[in-house]
C-alpha cells in the first residue's frame, strides 16, 4: 500500500461513485443516507504509540497470543501491540519503509515488508529478533502465508509479480508474473489457493501454492485498479475493492462471479472482515470507513464514520474490537480501538 500518486480519473470520480456498467451514478452523500444517522462503532480506547506522527500500514493480528503486529510505515517500526494489557510491548527499529506484516503463529514468526531495502524481514516472535532477510523484491507489499507448502507469498506491486519466499531456507524461489501490479495477497484456506488482485487487468489470480502456478483469471466486474481483499472462508465470499473507482465487489468464491457492486470511500485501502458478527470494515485514504453487514448473499450497509488517516483496519475474531492505528491525532501518533455498536 505506498503512498498513492492523484490520478486524472479520480477527479472525475470525485462527485460521483458508480455502481456495475450500465447503473445510475449515485452521489455519496445520497448512497450513505440510508445509514447516515447510525453510528456503526464506538471508541473504547484511543493508546498512544511511540515514534513519530507519520504513516501506519497493514496490521496483523494473532488472536492466541493477543499480539497485534503494526507496521509504521514513515518511521520505519514494527509496533509489538499486547491486546490484553493493552500495553505497546516492543517497537522494533530498523525496518526501512515497513509496509505488509503477517502473523504466522505456527511458525512462531512474523514477516514484515521492509519495502526500503527491497526485503522481506523473518523476526521471531518470542525473542522478535530479525532472523533473515529475504530479496531481492522490488517493492513487496501485502503478504500472505500458505500453511501447505509453507510459503509465503509476496505482493510485489511495482514488480508486476508475486515474490514467493520458502519459510524452510529463508531463501526467494519464484517471482510469478502478474501482468499488472499486484494488490493485495490473500490466502483462502478454503480451496487452498492464493488470491491475487491484479491492478491493470482489473481481475483476481488465483494460484496454487504448491506448484507456484496461475490456475485461473477472473474478471472483476465494476471494479477498476483492485487491490484489497479480506474473505469469508465459511460463506464463500471474496470482498475486493478498487481503488480508481471506489466500488466494493462482493465475490462467489465457488464460480469466482461478482455478485454484487456498492461505492465505498474514496481510495479504498484495507479490508477486515469479523467472521462472528459477519461484519466488513472497508477503510480508505480518505478517513472513510464503511461497515457492512452479511445478509444472506448480499451486503447491508450498517454505516459510515469519517476518521483521520483510518486507511488501515483489523479486527479480533475473538473479542470483535476493531484496531485504527492514526498517524496525528493532535501531533501524535495513536491506536484507536473500537467496538460495534450493536452485536
Amino acid at each position: 500500500m505506498q503512498t498513492r500518486v492523484v490520478r486524472m480519473s479520480r477527479v472525475l470520480t470525485l462527485a460521483f461513485f458508480f455502481f456495475a456498467v450500465g447503473r445510475e451514478a449515485v452521489h455519496p452523500a445520497k448512497a450513505a443516507s440510508a445509514s447516515s444517522d447510525r453510528v456503526p462503532l464506538k471508541k473504547v480506547a484511543d493508546i498512544p504509540m511511540p515514534g513519530p506522527a507519520v504513516r501506519f500500514d497493514y496490521q496483523s493480528l494473532d488472536p492466541s497470543q493477543g499480539r497485534l503486529y503494526i507496521a509504521h510505515m514513515n518511521a520505519d517500526q514494527l509496533v509489538v501491540f499486547d491486546t490484553k494489557k493493552r500495553v505497546v510491548v516492543a517497537n522494533l527499529d530498523g525496518f526501512r519503509r515497513v509496509h505488509g506484516v503477517w502473523a504466522v503463529p505456527e511458525l512462531g514468526r512474523v514477516y514484515a515488508s521492509v519495502t526500503g531495502e527491497h526485503k522481506v524481514a523473518a523476526v521471531d516472535m518470542k525473542t522478535l529478533q530479525t532472523l533473515a532477510r529475504v530479496g531481492p523484491i522490488n517493492y513487496p507489499d501485502g503478504i500472505a502465508y500458505a500453511p501447505g507448502p509453507q510459503r509465503i507469498f509476496v505482493s510485489d506491486e511495482h514488480g508486476n509479480v508475486d515474490a514467493v519466499i520458502d519459510t524452510k531456507t529463508n531463501s526467494l524461489v519464484a517471482s510469478i508474473p502478474l501482468g499488472g501490479g499486484a494488490g493485495n495477497t490473500v490466502y483462502d484456506s478454503g480451496s487452498g489457493h492464493i488470491l491475487v488482485a491484479v491492478h491493470e487487468k482489473n481481475e483476481v489470480v488465483a494460484i496454487d501454492p504448491a506448484t507456484m502456478r496461475i490456475i485461473g483469471r477472473y474478471p472483476m466486474t465494476g471494479i477498476q485498479s483492485p487491490h484489497g481483499i479480506a474473505l469469508d472462508v465459511s460463506e464463500r465470499f471474496a470482498f475486493v475493492v478498487g481503488e480508481e473507482n471506489h466500488m466494493l465487489a462482493v465475490v462467489d468464491l465457488t464460480t469466482m462471479k461478482v455478485l454484487a457492486t456498492h461505492p465505498v470511500g474514496e481510495d479504498p485501502d484495507v479490508l477486515a472482515f469479523d467472521p462472528g458478527l459477519k461484519r466488513l470494515y472497508v477503510s480508505a485514504e480518505s478517513g472513510n470507513v464503511f461497515v457492512f453487514r452479511e445478509n444472506g448473499k448480499s451486503l447491508v450497509l450498517e454505516g459510515t464514520m469519517s476518521i483521520p488517516h483510518a486507511h488501515t483496519v483489523c479486527v479480533d475474531p475473538n473479542t470483535h474490537f476493531v484496531y485504527f492505528p492514526l498517524e496525528n491525532i493532535d501531533g501524535h501518533p495513536l491506536l484507536r480501538i473500537m467496538e460495534p455498536t450493536t452485536r
